[in-house]
């Protein structure tokens, strides 16, 4: 399905952005450290070649532009641990919420927390790997179901446990729903190379203090099973992208919750594929006159 290796969307050196394929030096696997990409000609989505034109990257922007996205899932409580840190029943079912797409932004832009979103406590992280639908598909049967994946990536499910669960009357999407709260990337990984997603080792630091680290095998739904179960009855198509949950770890699991606060450092990381920086900023009180 896919043509290119690591997908990138980046502002280049001379002022234009492009969808590439990134150059990386030998032994690397860390998108974030690509400086150069193949450009890449034609619609991601259709007919499109990576053309032998090398350019500089001046900065890496998030995966996918708006335009090309369709639907942003999001499964909740996905890894066992998890369920029982957050003192939830593990589900039978994946546990499916969505955000608005405005909440996707790039592997290092700022995580912007809005004035309301800085009322009560509890902003938290969630590191998760990401799944992009590459291609049209319905009632998919799970062992055919990795065929319609265009790569992966990974994300953080920046949340707001007081607005999720309590002033949001249990409606997840409120307290994870604010513009820039899904940070993505640094690329996305090809099916060709990443064959398997579910055995890859996922992580989240803060402030350079590790706080969570799994692996991708304890997934309760694994990608080919969540996709044959979102499939059903509902059609998914390509620029879907679809955020599998969090491993053990989150602020809200401890005993004493340490949330984000202004000007705290995130990242996220997953094995083979690299890693997200973000860092949190507060919005400033408009000034009244």
């Amino acid at each position: 399905m896919a043509s290119f290796s690591r997908l990138v969307r980046f502002l280049a050196k001379d002022g234009r952005t492009y969808y590439g394929d990134a150059v990386l030096p030998k032994g690397v696997t860390d998108i974030a450290k690509a400086k150069q990409a193949r450009v890449i000609q034609g619609p991601i989505f259709g007919k499109h070649e990576v053309t032998d034109h090398i350019t500089d990257i001046r900065l890496l922007l998030a995966p996918l532009a708006l335009e090309d996205v369709k639907t942003l899932r999001c499964l909740g409580l996905n890894y066992e641990k998890h369920a029982v840190e957050s003192k939830l029943p593990i589900p039978k079912y994946p546990v499916l919420f969505y955000k608005p797409i405005t909440s996707l932004a790039g592997p290092f832009d700022p995580i912007p927390v809005h004035a309301l979103a800085q009322e009560g406590t509890g902003l938290d992280y969630e590191c998760e790997l990401v799944a992009i639908i590459g291609k049209t598909c319905s009632d998919v049967p799970e062992s055919e179901a990795l065929n319609y994946v265009l790569g992966y990536a990974i994300g953080n499910d920046v949340s707001h446990r007081d607005w999720q669960l309590q002033r949001g009357g249990g409606q997840w999407s409120l307290g994870k729903g604010f513009d820039g709260w899904a940070p993505y990337g640094p690329g996305i990984v090809s099916t060709s190379l990443i064959k398997d997603p579910q055995n890859l080792k996922i992580s989240t630091k803060v402030n350079g203090k590790t706080v969570q680290s799994d692996n991708t095998r304890d997934q309760i739904f694994g990608i080919a099973k969540t996709i044959a179960f979102l499939s059903q009855g509902t059609t998914l198509l390509p620029g879907d992208v679809i955020f599998t949950g969090t491993p053990s770890g989150v602020a809200m699991g401890m005993k004493t919750p340490v949330w984000l606060k202004d000007g705290d450092v995130v990242e996220v990381a997953l094995e083979n594929v690299g890693s997200c920086i973000n860092k949190v900023q507060f919005a400033q009180p408009k000034s009244k006159l």
